[in-house]
């Protein structure tokens, strides 16, 4: 072979193998023995980088993350045997990890037997230390998932002096309310600071939704009042009098504005928040909720004398040992659940909970809520200093929304002669709705700050997020994201 051939050989084989090792890798974790896929399990891939599973056990390296690797990946989970591998050496499809020989019940035999309640003491005696943290960076990519639910649609014609609003118009209205509609909000990004005071950069945002299919409160209000806009003669306006709406609908706006004062009231839309600022506010009500801060809901340490601990069993998350203790009330409190305390520095390394009673519960005047719903993960990385931080938390909130009660709709009009200046659609209204918003924060990447990097460190609350009407898997492409679940790959807006 010459020297020319030999040189092209060589480069050709160098070059196929680079893109081979920059493709993008894809597996599904599961146990060895049952099958089932382990959610949440750590992929690391170098000493503070990493991805995790998603609740299906899927995962994605990026073309980034793989061209980086100089070594195994490690992928570990709670009562597994820690699995490295060269990706080169695997092929994309299921990765299996083996339960973890249980040996911890003889070495606890020798150490201090505590009972749960000396170990919740402990914990509760360590907060303060393994939890304090800096100001830091954090890469981060954070998902909500909203799914509402119109339960009841009810909407009773009585009586009606409007022309346009006649009962065959109203009976009509419930075929066109949506029962059903799903929302989903992705953002990437930097987050910066503390505990308590943080900040947003945004490199990323989509939302994925119907735009026609809305059946939140709001959104019915909304489409409700769109119907009998267009159903009314234009020099009118429509005032809507209910506990429940309580708006002004505009039909003339620049007309009526010059002549009657009263009819300047607008319509607020809370959708005209900024896409930056509704994701740092949601991630900052997820650092609030942190089971170690005074105002979160979940009380089972500040409140411990209320609910009963039993140790359960002893096993292993990131090599370290671990007591599992479960929780439940003595009496009227709220959360039932699980945690996973450190047996050498207390430290709570993961709490799974959910409620055993609604939170919340109001009725008055035909309106109606229930806060029945309230559940999630939180999930703690060690680091260097031997301190805690979240690396993965998921909050699940749902409720229950009535409206059982009248709707009066009033016509006014300018030009109509007389004191009798108005018309009027008398309804009953008999409406539920249900609606579960689910908020996933996943943390990559961590670095700890000064406060001079903290106060100049920039936000973008101009950002604009992309609009998507079906999930896709090249959006994301060249960012670290938690694996999308079925329901989002499968979503996608019917055409009409």
């Amino acid at each position: 072979m010459n020297r020319a051939l030999l040189f092209i050989t060589t480069f050709s084989i160098l070059f196929i193998s680079a893109i081979a090792q920059s493709q993008s890798f894809s597996a599904k974790v599961v146990d060895e023995k049952t099958g089932d896929p382990i959610s949440y399990a750590t992929v690391q891939t170098g000493k503070h980088s990493g991805v995790i599973t998603n609740e299906e056990g899927e995962f994605t390296l990026k073309e980034s993350q793989v061209a980086k690797l100089k070594d195994s990946i490690f992928i570990s989970s709670m009562g597994f045997e820690t699995k490295g591998f060269l990706i080169e050496n695997m092929t994309e499809g299921l990765i299996t990890l083996t339960s973890k020989p249980f040996e911890l019940k003889s070495v606890f035999l020798s150490t201090n037997n505590y009972s749960a309640e000396e170990i919740i003491a402990l914990v509760k005696e360590n907060i303060d230390a393994n939890y304090a943290v800096n100001l830091s960076k954090k890469k981060i990519f954070f998902r909500q998932s909203d799914l509402n639910k119109m339960k009841k649609v009810g909407i009773e014609f009585v009586k009606s002096t409007i022309e346009e609003l006649d009962k065959n118009l109203i009976d009509s209205i419930a075929g066109l309310i949506p029962r059903k509609s799903e929302y989903y909000r992705e953002a990437v990004g930097d987050f910066y600071g503390d505990y308590s005071n943080h900040k947003l950069f945004v490199d990323k945002g989509a939302e994925l939704y119907d735009k026609n299919a809305d059946v939140s409160m709001d959104g019915l209000s909304e489409k409700m009042e769109k119907i009998f806009k267009d159903n009314v003669k234009p020099n009118s306006y429509l005032k809507i009098k209910s506990g429940w709406f309580g708006t002004k609908v505009q039909l003339d706006s620049l007309l009526i504005a010059e002549k009657d004062e009263d009819a300047k009231v607008k319509v607020e839309n809370t959708d005209d928040q900024i896409f930056q600022e509704k994701v740092k506010d949601h991630i900052s009500w997820m650092y609030e909720e942190l089971f170690f801060h005074e105002d979160s809901k979940l009380d089972m340490l500040t409140k411990s004398n209320r609910y009963e601990f039993t140790l359960d069993n002893y096993t292993f998350i990131d090599e370290e040992s671990v007591y599992i203790i479960r929780f439940e009330p003595k009496g009227r409190k709220d959360f039932e659940g699980v945690m996973y305390v450190n047996t050498e520095d207390f430290a709570i390394m993961r709490v799974e909970f959910n409620n055993v009673r609604p939170l919340k519960k109001f009725g008055l005047l035909g309106i109606s809520y229930r806060h029945n719903l309230f559940r999630g993960k939180m999930l703690f990385n060690k680091n260097g200093k031997g301190t805690y931080s979240p690396k993965y938390i998921e909050l699940e909130s749902g409720s229950v929304f009535g409206v059982d009660r009248p709707l009066s709709v009033i016509e006014k009009n300018k030009f109509v002669k007389g004191r009798r200046k108005q018309n009027e659609l008398a309804l009953e209204l008999d409406i539920k709705t249900t609606s579960i918003n689910k908020f996933e924060l996943v943390i990559y990447d961590s670095e700890e700050i000064s406060q001079g990097a903290y106060d100049s460190a920039l936000e973008n609350p101009k950002m604009k997020a992309d609009y998507l009407s079906q999930y896709d898997p090249s959006f994301w492409a060249g960012y670290n994201i938690m694996e999308p679940n079925a329901a989002i790959q499968e979503f996608k807006v019917l055409e009409e």
